[in-house]
Formats: C-alpha cells, structure tokens, sequence
C-alpha cells in the first residue's frame, strides 16, 4: 500500500502561479534560491542527460535584457504592444531564472524527451518556489524564442534554448481562482 503526502497533494490540488506582474522584493537570496534549483533538478531525466541549466538573472542583467528588447523588436518589427509587454517581463521583474535547454547527441534519447525533461524542470522550479512561500510564474513570448535576443543577451550556444523565464519574488495580491479543465472532457478511460 502507498505511503500517501497529503500535504503535498494539498498543495498540487491548489497551487496557482502568481502574475509576474504583481511579484516585487524581496527575492530569495543565494541561499535560499539553492534548494529550489536543487528540487528542479531532480527532474525526470532519460538517459541521464541533464539537458538543461539555468541562469539566474539578477537586477542588472534584467535591466540590461529589459534594454536590448527595444532594438531587437524594432529590428525585428514586433508589435509596439507586444515590444513593451516582453520589455515589462523582465524590468520590473524581481530576480528572474531563465531555464535553458540544451540539447546533447544521444543516440538513445530523442530530442523531443530532451524538451520534455527542460520543461518539467520549469513546471518543478516554479512548484519549488510556490512551495517554499514565494510568487512565482513562468513565462516565455516572443524575446524567449529569438535567436538573435537569446544568443545576445543570454550568451546561447546554438544547441540551446530559453525553456522557460521563471519569476520568482514576494507576491503583493493574490490572484483570482481561474476555471480548470473539464476532466470528463479530457479523459478517456481504456480497460483493454
């Protein structure tokens, strides 16, 4: 018989990420960041791989990427909207950790399940930090999927991409319960 946590089905049944907008300071420290990367990295991961890493963005490099959007979606002819909306993500983000996938020759591993376990360590980084009494939220847009912007600012080896954004600060409003997927209408049942 399984050893059930309901504490931790508790917090599953009701986590809700937290607006980046609404997050503010403080931030976890070093120390306090540690353990919620350590939790993310115990991801699923297929062939022991680890195709992924992250990269902590603190005020000034958020400030430096928040300035390169306005070039690079000028460049680029994005929407004036969408340019203020990316630039927004990561001025007034509080510390922000980019999850980077990395993708490795395997001859084993499909590059598909490479992707998966990227994003599964977003999904466990952003439990980690809701978990642990923090507001978090995991973002990507436009910025994220440019070659151009992630190679510049983030420094990306052509193997790699930006996984996730995932803000992590002090929430200043709770938001509102949202409507969930409908399970019946998701759900099919096989016995055989």
């Amino acid at each position: 018989m399984p050893t059930p946590n309901p504490q931790a089905m508790d917090f599953l049944l009701s986590r809700r990420s937290r607006p980046a907008k609404t997050l503010t300071g403080p931030t976890p420290d070093r120390e306090a960041l540690l353990p919620l990367l350590t939790a993310a990295a115990r991801t699923p991961d297929h062939g022991k791989l680890e195709p992924w890493r992250f990269i902590v963005l603190e005020r000034g490099a958020l400030d430096r990427l928040a300035a390169a959007i306005g070039p690079r979606a000028e460049a680029l002819g994005v929407d004036p909207d969408q340019a203020a909306k990316a630039r927004a993500a990561f001025a007034d983000s509080p510390l922000c950790v980019a999850v980077i996938e990395v993708q490795k020759e395997s001859p084993k591993i499909p590059p598909l399940e490479q992707t998966y376990s990227a994003g599964a360590v977003c999904l466990a980084l952003l439990n980690a930090a809701l978990a642990s009494g923090w507001g978090a939220n995991w973002l990507t847009g436009w910025a994220s999927h440019d070659r151009g912007f992630i190679e510049e600012t983030l420094g990306l080896a052509a193997n790699e991409s930006v996984a996730g954004f995932i803000h992590i600060g002090t929430e200043t409003s709770a938001p509102p319960e949202r409507p969930r997927p409908d399970l019946d209408a998701i759900t099919t049942w096989m016995d055989a």
